[in-house]
């Protein structure tokens, strides 16, 4: 019976695969003589009764649904792991790698984060974890080929020619270095800036009566242009330095021979304004003894002229003396071959678009030349002189405008030229991916701190738990931040602390760098937070009012136009529009809008003080009410202000009173050497000799700390 049953069974099993063969094997004489009138199993009966007898078929489906849906997480592991590069490995901790470990012939209370792990022990936790594990392959980073555009190689000595110098007038503010510009140039450069100062930097070529040529930089000279400044010293081969005779030298005329000796740039020492009475030229040039200028008098080998710039004074002097000082440096360029510049100032034209300020230091620049700088390149389209006219070509030491830019090149930017807009492309290219990659470095060493302090923290953490086994520590451990689980990590604290957010536009590069400059050095963060949303270049534009609407922010615009539909789009909208033209106007209502945003200071004005001098209680219906007699000893009392009760040296109560009378009669103010009595509002507790203080409470204006240095 055992027989036909297995039998049976097996045949049902075929059912699936062959009912013929079915039929031949029931045919065998083992089943005796066919029966024609038995009806034949058909499939669906022979599934069903082939799922009823298989057991646990459905099961095994299930269950490879139900894993082919998870996905196990993939560690790569490596030979020769420890314990903690594991647990780093399958982002787990220290403990986890022991818990997998149990019911296994390793040491648990031996193990430690550097314990090595055999390769069976590894490949075993991470099995027991529910992960899959992968060897780890070494692959070699491909480098990426450096595409970048550099300078040329020194040039062939025979090859070089004379050149103009490159001078630069540095010096304290309105100590007259435009004055000296226009006096070399036949222009009035001081009637179209703003405040009488310079707040750009300008190239001016000056041909002297001689016919020798100079290139002159003139940069600012007021305290908050000293990047400016420093750019002008690095252009430069000669330093004019202007120094007022009846000022002698400043804080700004200290920091422009700190530029040039960083520069390492010879310098000459212009005395100015030697026509005023109250000059004196001998006490300048001791006072520059201090910073290192020698002058030729002193037995150095610094040239001081003394001249007067605004009535021409002695100027072909010093002409003479820039010129005898380039002689001795001799100085030369190669004209030919590929340009190089330096990016003096840039700003954006309505009509011409970006517009760069550019020395050049190599080569002839012309028109339809490609050049790149900084994250910008340019395909030359027009070269402009100071005076606004074209000209065809540049060469070594000129000053020129160039516009075709793509983008808006930062000022200080090494100018280059290369072969074609292709290359130039590649060369933006690859400065793009190498700023990535610095950031990715930056971001990989923040993260790596973070990391390093959680780690440190982690076994301070566990530093007092070391005794105990690894059960007790972790449940030691869940315990003390089990408080810590509950917080959602979506619940934020919103601060109510003064915040000021504001929008930077200006004119030229030059002076956004310079107000970024002034930002960078707020450190009254404790009174009022600000925060830089957006700077640019250009007037003030729709979107900048829709971003200072969005944050509720300040729009701060330096030498900057607002059309007239922005201005009523800013009113609309309620955005602040503070436009300037002289940048420590700008820096003022700044500090004052700063200190507009601060808290009131509350400060104590006393009016008048009463010494109590009896207690006696007073019926008012069924209730007795403690009254004081006081006598008014200085000022006056008035009801309507606070009081507070001092007895000896401490404050015993503080508050309003709830009746002031003279006599029977109830008054408002009570005027010096008047008695009265005096009734507190919930408090009861007078002494003979006790001292009643009127005062009111002042909202004083708060300032902010804030100090640009000028």
């Amino acid at each position: 019976m055992n027989v036909m049953s297995s039998v049976v069974r097996g045949a049902r099993r075929l059912v699936h695969a062959d009912p013929a063969l079915l039929s031949n094997f029931l045919s065998l004489p083992l089943l005796g003589p066919a029966r024609s009138s038995a009806p034949m199993l058909t499939c669906p009966q022979s599934r069903r009764f082939a799922s009823k007898q298989v057991k646990g078929h459905k099961k095994e489906q299930k269950t490879q649904k139900v894993k082919s849906k998870a996905d196990k997480q993939e560690v790569e592991i490596r030979q020769t792991m420890t314990v903690a590069a594991l647990a780093e490995a399958m982002k787990k901790d220290f403990d986890h790698v022991l818990e997998a470990l149990l019911n296994t012939s390793v040491d648990l209370d031996s193990l430690e984060p550097d314990s090595v792990l055999d390769e069976r022990w590894i490949k075993e936790v991470v099995t027991r974890s529910g992960m899959k594990f992968r060897w780890a392959k070494l692959s070699e980073s491909r480098e990426r080929a450096n595409k970048d555009a550099r300078r040329r190689p020194p040039a062939d000595p025979s090859s070089l020619k004379p050149r103009p110098p490159v001078v630069t007038i540095m010096g304290h503010v309105d100590h007259g270095k435009t004055t000296l510009l226009d006096s070399l140039r036949k222009s009035q450069i001081v009637s179209t800036e703003a405040g009488g100062i310079t707040q750009h930097i300008g190239a001016f070529l000056v041909q002297l009566p001689t016919g020798e040529k100079i290139t002159f930089l003139d940069t600012p000279g007021h305290a908050a242009f000293s990047s400016m400044r420093a750019r002008g010293a690095n252009a430069t081969d000669i330093v004019v330095l202007v120094v007022a005779a009846d000022d002698g030298v400043m804080n700004q005329t200290v920091e422009s021979i700190q530029h040039a000796k960083k520069a390492k740039v010879p310098v000459i020492v212009a005395v100015n304004k030697c026509d005023k009475p109250q000059a004196d030229t001998q006490r300048v040039k001791q006072e520059l003894l201090a910073h290192d200028i020698v002058c030729e008098e002193f037995g150095g080998d610094v040239q001081a002229i003394h001249i007067s710039a605004l009535k021409g004074d002695n100027l072909l002097a010093l002409a003479e003396a820039t010129v005898a000082l380039a002689e001795l440096l001799e100085l030369k360029a190669e004209p030919t071959g590929a340009v190089e510049g330096l990016i003096i100032e840039s700003r954006t034209d309505k009509g011409k678009g970006p517009v760069t300020t550019v020395i050049i230091q190599r080569g002839t620049l012309k028109r339809g030349c490609v050049l790149v700088a900084g994250k910008s390149w340019a395909k030359v389209r027009f070269l402009f002189d100071e005076n606004g006219r074209v000209v065809t070509e540049a060469g070594p030491s000129a000053a020129v405008e160039v516009v075709g830019w793509k983008e808006q090149p930062s000022a200080g930017e090494l100018l280059l030229e290369v072969e074609s807009e292709q290359r130039a492309r590649e060369v933006m290219e690859w400065r793009s991916y190498e700023e990535e990659q610095q950031k990715l470095q930056e971001e990989q060493g923040v993260i790596e701190n973070k990391q390093k302090l959680h780690l440190e923290e982690y076994r301070k953490e566990r530093a007092g738990l070391m005794h105990l086994s690894w059960r007790q520590r972790k449940w030691a451990m869940y315990k003390a931040n089990r408080t810590q689980y509950a917080i959602r990590p979506s619940e934020r604290i919103q601060s109510d602390e003064p915040c000021l957010p504001i929008i930077i536009k200006g004119d030229v590069d030059g002076s956004v760098e310079t107000l970024l400059n002034i930002m960078d050095s707020y450190e009254a963060q404790q009174q009022c937070q600000l925060d830089v949303l957006h700077f640019g270049i250009g007037d003030i534009s729709e979107n900048d009012v829709n971003m200072a609407d969005t944050f509720t922010g300040s729009i701060y615009g330096f030498n900057v136009a607002a059309s007239r539909s922005i201005q009523q789009l800013a009113a609309r909208r309620g955005v602040p529009l503070r436009l300037h033209k002289v940048i420590y106007k700008l820096i003022d209502e700044l500090k004052d809008e700063l200190s507009s945003k601060l808290p009131p200071i509350v400060s104590e004005n006393i009016v008048g003080e009463a010494t109590v001098l009896a207690m006696f209680d007073v019926t008012v219906g069924k209730k007795k009410i403690p009254v004081a007699g006081c006598r008014v000893q200085r000022g006056q009392l008035d009801q309507r202000l606070k009081f507070r009760l001092i007895r000896g040296r401490d404050i015993v109560w503080e508050g309003s009173l709830s009746a002031l009378k003279h006599h029977k009669d109830d008054v408002q103010t009570v005027k010096v050497g008047m008695e009265c009595g005096v009734s507190a509002d919930g408090h009861g507790d007078f002494r003979t000799g006790d001292v009643i203080v009127c005062f009111e409470e002042v909202d004083a204006p708060q300032v902010t700390s804030w100090d640009p240095g000028f």
